[in-house]
């Protein structure tokens, strides 16, 4: 144990433990998906801040975690971005701070067991707190948030149609800190006990009182997967590929084909003969087919990335423009500040342009749809709104051939059993180069994925749904009573410290002597 202090005594040596801790959580994620060990990953961070000497300390533990943190789960970024990718970590790792100011003052020296109570509701709304800063979509959007580790968890996938990932996080983090003091913490293990059984009570009630989704009716979608194509004439060759593989489909009674993002790479209207091609596709199977256009626009400027169905007579005229874009990978934020990132990674030479609102696309079979691309899965705000609209289906169009053989295509695909499973919808996700897979309306997976390996198609049963969860009907309400108990914090906190001042006894000051009093008898 001294041995140990010693180590952490340094504040360098003490730093790279942090990173260390912090990045601990990514074994949760796919690929390894660990989904159990999300409960135990946080503890040694915990640990560390708690030990801080002082509270700036632990601040700065919380911000290296925090760093190690983002660097691990967006680690598949390195080779695009490079040296770039750490300083974003670093600078949103000091989201952290703060958590960690908080974890050594409730929990820091001997906790007495109501410090250790009010620890399991405030740093889990400390943590809430910093997921929803750093969702915003200019800061990255809400990648890696802790609570979307549960995607195949069936217990967990019921919580979010109760209060979205939101909530799978708020549980997750008050589970790690009742373990941090079952480890550390003697004197307060029973709030720790009382902790975890409050956890488990609410899950089996969410369990028991949740309503489920009821079935009614199937339809049959496909999904259009070609793989890997580069070189040379890159974008002529994917669109033949996909030609070919979509005339495998005919005769399959299919209600809709979805080809993945950044299918097409010309505009429609300006390639008049790809929408022909594409028709005739749609004649030949029976269904209508959903493309994505990555393409300079005829109609306004700018390069845009729409989600455009095409029927037996071409474009039907709806389509859905990218709303959130990929920060560095589509768009340069202050690109006059940020610009060289294009020196240093493959990042957009030029900025695409932004969708104005969300479309609910009415599918030739009379199926209404809810399309998004690539990145917009992450942000359960915009399947809830499609829900609310009365999309019947999820559909997420992405293209992860930047990140093949990395963790991300597996990440990406595991977040469409959240966004299902909180709206009570199913959700397909399309991929050129995989991982293409679809999730029922309570987040189970339907059929096979198609690995980032496949080139080729799947038919899936895609089971349709009635009812609102009440994640769609009541929103994030957990990063509201989060925002609650930290504002209660902050009252109560200011209270006591203006307290203490009132009550703190005045200190004494000898009584001064006048210029004529003499030191060995006053008063002379």
């Amino acid at each position: 144990m001294k041995r140990l202090d010693r180590l952490l005594a340094s504040p360098w040596r003490r730093a790279v433990v942090a990173v260390s801790a912090g990045a601990l959580p990514v074994f949760a994620f796919p690929a390894p998906s660990w989904w159990w060990f999300a409960y135990i990953a946080l503890v040694p961070w915990i640990l560390l801040a708690r030990s801080a000497p002082t509270g700036k300390r632990a601040a700065y533990d919380g911000w290296f975690g925090g760093l190690g943190f983002m660097l691990a789960v967006h680690h598949w970024l390195l080779p695009s971005l490079h040296v770039f990718t750490v300083l974003i970590a670093a600078l949103l790792g000091a989201l952290w701070a703060p958590w960690g100011w908080l974890v050594r003052r409730f929990l820091g020296g001997v906790s007495s067991p109501g410090q250790v109570g009010v620890a399991l509701v405030v740093l889990p709304s400390g943590w809430l707190m910093v997921e929803l800063a750093r969702s915003w979509q200019g800061l990255g959007g809400p990648w890696g948030l802790l609570g979307s580790s549960q995607w195949q968890v069936e217990p967990a996938l019921r919580l979010a149609s109760v209060g979205g990932v939101w909530l799978l996080s708020f549980l997750v983090v008050a589970v790690n800190v009742a373990a941090a003091v079952l480890v550390s913490v003697r004197e307060s293990r029973m709030p720790a006990v009382a902790g975890l059984v409050a956890t488990a009570a609410a899950t089996s009630a969410a369990w028991v009182w949740s309503p489920r989704p009821d079935v009614d009716g199937r339809v049959r979608i496909a999904v259009v997967q070609p793989g890997v194509v580069g070189g040379v004439g890159s974008g002529d060759k994917r669109f033949a590929r996909e030609e070919a593989l979509t005339r495998t489909l005919a005769g399959q009674d299919l209600d809709l084909i979805v080809w993945g993002e950044s299918s097409v790479g010309f505009d429609l209207t300006d390639r008049p003969d790809l929408a022909n091609r594409i028709a005739a596709l749609s004649r030949l199977t029976g269904a209508d087919i959903m493309v994505n256009v990555d393409a300079r626009r005829s109609d306004r400027p700018g390069i845009y990335k729409s989600s455009v169905l095409v029927g037996p007579q071409g474009p039907t005229g709806d389509r859905y423009d990218k709303m959130r874009l990929v920060p560095f990978g589509e768009y340069i934020p202050a690109r006059s500040l940020l610009g060289w990132a294009t020196s240093v990674g493959k990042a957009a030479g030029e900025d695409r342009r932004r969708g104005t609102e969300q479309v609910v696309l009415n599918v030739g079979h009379g199926l209404r749809v809810g399309p998004m691309v690539c990145f917009e899965t992450a942000f359960p705000d915009m399947t809830r709104h499609l829900a609310q609209d009365g999309a019947e289906v999820l559909l997420a169009q992405s293209s992860t051939s930047s990140f093949q053989g990395s963790w991300a295509p597996e990440q990406h695909a595991s977040l469409a059993a959240l966004r299902a499973a909180e709206t009570g919808r199913p959700m397909v996700h399309a991929t050129l180069t995989g991982v293409s897979a679809v999730y029922g309306p309570s987040g189970e997976r339907i059929g096979s994925w198609l690995g980032t390996g496949a080139s080729g198609t799947m038919v899936y049963e895609v089971p349709l749904a009635r009812g609102v969860t009440p994640y769609v009907r009541l929103g994030d309400w957990p990063v509201h009573a989060a925002l609650l108990v930290l504002a209660a914090l902050c009252a109560t906190e200011g209270a006591r410290v203006f307290r203490l001042r009132r009550t703190a006894p005045e200190p004494h000051v000898p009584r001064a002597r006048t210029a004529h009093e003499s030191p060995a008898r006053p008063g002379r």
